[in-house]
């Protein structure tokens, strides 16, 4: 399996779906503004689950 095979698969995994406990709407990514998994409640910076996965790419080739 290919790191392609990989990406592929988890992207359209969590698609139209949610396993948040919240309630109500979700806060927009900072980055593309897409919903998130997080309420509009969350403290912090909410990315997106696509944001996320690249912002840690990013982390990890870094340094």
């Amino acid at each position: 399996m290919g790191d392609d095979d990989y990406c592929a698969g988890t992207s359209t995994s969590t698609a139209g779906t949610s396993t948040s406990p919240a309630d109500g709407p979700f806060a927009p990514c900072v980055l593309c503004q897409s919903p998130t998994e997080y309420p509009e409640s969350h403290k912090g910076i909410t990315l997106c689950p696509v944001c996320e996965w690249q912002e840690a790419e990013r982390t990890m080739c870094s340094g």
